[in-house]
């Protein structure tokens, strides 16, 4: 039976992450297990930024409802680094930390796979607002951030419609389009596009046409991150249909709020879940949701799976979206 665990945070933040921390230190605690904190990600294994949770913090518990991560988390690609590795187990082996809880995504869990190779049980956690973990129906902040981009684009409709223009709206997702898919069903937005599903400038800037022909006030055009400047594309969707068209960058409020009440139960049960397993002496494994049953998979085995093909529901709410 594992006597300490550490918990950390890594790669982006997401709403949620707190609920999980918490999460895995009542566990802990619930199995005579002591939970320390590692403060900024993998940087604060290598800085031994770990400290030790002490019964009835009552501090902590309270960060159930902020967004973020009280924990603090970074990014360091110097983890790939089997001697930089080296220095996290000497640090965790001082402390007695015989297992870590990790949360975040796709490259958390690759140094999470390494560290259980050097001897360390680790359990990652899907954390991240993209939910472009494939082997994961949601992850913890996506729902959240879905939420965020859905108020957004709420209010810049409420705009729009007033005052017969078209608006661009980029969204989040790192290579994902679920955000924007989401959004699109959940607002109606008239166009998206997706790295999945992407269209041609000029593609967009025919449906739009075709929607200023038939009268329509208010026109949102969903875009992905990464794909195309925003305002550029604006500008040619302006001077293509006629709207006065505007662009809006969501950005990082994407990231931030008070995590849904979805995100926290999702957090919450996975952190429990997670303690389960390495009490079990279970490491290198990766806690997500398979049809709303939490699965402990292979983290090796989670990275390597395809994403599934979503090009039927595309074509579907295009074709809703644009018919009226």
């Amino acid at each position: 039976m594992i006597k300490k665990i550490g918990i950390l945070t890594s790669g982006g933040d997401a709403p949620g992450m707190n609920a999980a921390v918490i999460a895995v230190v009542k566990t802990a605690f619930s199995k005579n297990i002591t939970p320390f904190l590692i403060n900024d990600g993998y940087k604060g294994l290598i800085e031994d930024w770990i400290n030790e949770v002490k019964p009835g913090d009552e501090g902590i518990t309270q960060m159930l409802s902020r967004g973020g991560t009280f924990i603090g988390s970074a990014r360091l690609p110097e983890f790939k680094e089997e001697s930089v590795r080296e220095k996290a187990v000497a640090n965790l082996k001082k402390h007695g930390i015989e297992a870590l809880v990790v949360i975040g995504g796709d490259g958390s869990y690759q140094g999470a796979e390494k560290l259980t190779q050097m001897g360390i049980n680790c359990v990652g956690l899907p954390g991240t607002i993209d939910n472009d973990i494939v082997s994961s129906d949601y992850t913890i902040g996506f729902d959240t951030a879905l939420n965020t981009v859905v108020d957004s684009i709420d209010k810049i409709r409420d705009t729009m419609q007033s005052h017969n223009r078209c608006s661009v709206v980029e969204i989040m997702g790192n290579g994902c389009g679920d955000l924007t898919l989401y959004a699109a069903v959940a607002t109606g937005a008239e166009v998206f596009s997706t790295r999945e599903s992407q269209l041609t400038e000029d593609e967009i800037c025919a449906q739009v046409k075709a929607l200023a022909t038939k009268g329509k006030r208010s026109v949102v055009v969903a875009i992905s991150e990464n794909i195309y400047d925003a305002h550029a594309l604006a500008k040619k969707i302006e001077a293509a249909s006629g709207y006065v068209t505007r662009a809006t960058v969501l950005g990082h409020v994407q990231r931030g709020g008070v995590p849904t009440g979805m995100d926290r139960y999702l957090a919450t049960t996975a952190g429990i879940f997670a303690v389960e397993q390495l009490a079990a002496g279970i490491g290198g494994v990766y806690v997500g949701l398979d049809k709303g049953k939490l699965v402990a998979r292979d983290i090796e085995a989670t990275l390597g799976m395809p994403r599934p093909d979503q090009s039927e529901i595309y074509e579907k709410i295009r074709k809703n979206n644009s018919s009226y």
